[in-house]
């Protein structure tokens, strides 16, 4: 992975070692290593050239929910469990050359939700909330097909299909999910995921559920010969409900359709569904395959070797899409979401957040170790924040999920309650709880604000539940903007603060529509 700062990072390692305690940092750390640091960068920044050419591959990356809050806690997170300093480490991406800000409110929210925010993205059209790859004049709930036909927005996976490059879509969410769905769905529900969701007035009609679509709107007659990598979760909404899958639960179709034997059928692919079957799977031979590793979303990355089939890894997923993709000499268009690290910040539960986008920064830096980064434009953004923050005045090398500790101290900071207080807090959700594994905590009783004393708690716990502000069974999106981070062909064009949307028209640019 050849990036621009690996030097100056290389230079930096040797003066300070791989692994090094706080106190040898803060001995190199003089005023001639900070100029002699800003004078390495400003280098690295005259010697960018900006690539013009078209690219051959696109690979989009969004971290559903990873707001700059996050990045922040996940860069310290990743370098203090690496035994390193946290907070000069960087996450994969951020040794990217190209940075912008993406300004995610939808055409009716301030604050938006991931349907409108991926569309946005996509298809370069904002539109409403809940609403995926349609444009704003479609209420949400509309059931009537013919309307929902008219004001259809086009997606560039969509245009890749009809370009004939090949096409992925890789998350560890539902792949019916808002963000994975806005590639190759057109609805006015996101929860539309299967047929038994739809409402009775849309199922009369003929409305496709979201699950349905990735089959049907692709094809001889339609857009297409199918996408070629499906990698994620949402099993059951692709099985009936007389099936059983291999983890022992019902599909959840009542119309009686197997959508992932469809698969097989139509687009002469295989389908897997554990990581026997993937680590089976051999890119050489394979051309298209869908694999649906959980009934519903797959398990956060703390979790996921106690996931009763296994689960591959989104580093693992996103490789083996790339080695099944690059065959076509045509190019290919992949999108990969780290979808958990958002139900992590929902959920209020901030070890999980940056575990999973550290996860999804180790698939970053596997995607730009498989490509050739002067034909291949890599994108990593994320949809919307989330209400995390890191605050209080914790010395420097302080555990980023611990408690406030300032400089020159070693007793925790103690609020005006005389009672300590955590770095990262929410500003709104369900509040402190331990002993929750994250999504656990939806089954016990709201506690926002100061509920307890603590000192003799452990907050780094990875079932630890930040304190929150204002109480509510689930913590809310925020709506400041998130960054953009690019390089590859054409990502000289991700520059300043710029609407979500025009992200689309980048990646349209470099694709040379």
């Amino acid at each position: 992975m050849d990036f621009l700062n690996l030097k100056r990072t290389a230079v930096v390692a040797m003066l300070l070692g791989s692994q090094f305690a706080l106190s040898n940092v803060a001995l190199a750390e003089d005023a001639q290593f900070w100029l002699n640091d800003g004078v390495a960068s400003l280098n690295d920044s005259k010697r960018l050239v900006p690539n013009a050419k078209k690219a051959k591959n696109i690979i989009l990356f969004v971290g559903d929910g990873m707001g700059i809050s996050t990045v922040t806690g996940a860069r310290i997170f990743e370098g203090q469990l690496k035994g390193i300093d946290g907070e000069r480490n960087k996450l994969s991406f951020e040794e990217f050359p190209y940075v912008a800000l993406s300004k995610t409110y939808s055409t009716n929210q301030q604050t938006s939700d991931s349907a409108p925010t991926m569309t946005a993205i996509i298809s370069g059209v904002k539109t409403n909330d809940g609403i995926i790859s349609l444009n704003q004049s479609v209420p949400r709930n509309e059931a009537n097909p013919a309307v929902i036909n008219a004001n259809k927005v086009t997606t560039l996976l969509e245009q890749a299909e009809t370009a004939g490059k090949s096409t992925g879509v890789v998350s560890t969410a539902r792949i019916t999910h808002a963000t994975p769905a806005a590639t190759y769905a057109h609805t006015s529900n996101r929860d539309w995921e299967g047929n038994a969701n739809l409402t009775p007035a849309a199922a009369a009609n003929g409305v496709k559920d979201i699950a349905a679509q990735l089959i049907d709107n692709f094809g001889t007659g339609k857009i297409g010969d199918g996408i070629d990598v499906v990698f994620g979760g949402g099993r059951s909404y692709f099985l009936p409900n007389t099936v059983t899958d291999i983890e022992g639960t019902k599909g959840r179709r009542t119309d009686g359709r197997n959508l992932a034997q469809e698969y097989v059928t139509k687009f002469g692919g295989v389908y897997i569904q554990d990581q026997n079957g993937f680590n089976a799977l051999n890119p050489v031979t394979t051309n298209k395959v869908i694999g649906l590793f959980n009934p519903s979303h797959m398990e956060f990355e703390q979790d996921r070797a106690n996931d009763i089939a296994g689960e591959p890894s989104l580093a693992d997923m996103t490789g083996k899409a790339i080695d099944i993709l690059k065959k076509n000499q045509n190019g290919y268009f992949l999108m990969v979401e780290g979808g958990r690290i958002d139900h992590a910040s929902h959920a209020g539960n901030a070890f999980r957040t940056f575990k999973d986008a550290v996860a999804l920064s180790d698939a970053v830096r596997e995607a730009a170790s498989k490509v050739n980064l002067n034909e291949t434009l890599i994108i990593v953004t994320a949809d919307h924040s989330h209400t995390l923050t890191i605050g209080g005045y914790p010395k420097r090398g302080n555990p980023i999920l611990g408690k406030v500790v300032e400089p020159g101290r070693t007793a925790p900071t103690l609020a005006a309650d005389g009672k300590p207080y955590t770095t990262v807090s929410f500003a709104n959700g369900p509040g402190y709880h331990t002993n929750s594994p994250g999504e656990a905590v939806y089954n016990e009783a709201i506690a926002a604000g100061r509920v307890v004393d603590m000192s003799g708690v452990d907050t780094e716990d990875p079932d630890f539940h930040q304190e929150a502000l204002v109480p509510l069974s689930s913590e809310t999106h925020a709506g400041e903007e998130v960054a953009i981070y690019a390089i590859g062909p054409k990502s000289y064009l991700v520059h300043g603060v710029q609407e979500q949307s025009y992200i689309y028209q980048v990646m349209k640019d470099a694709f040379g529509y």
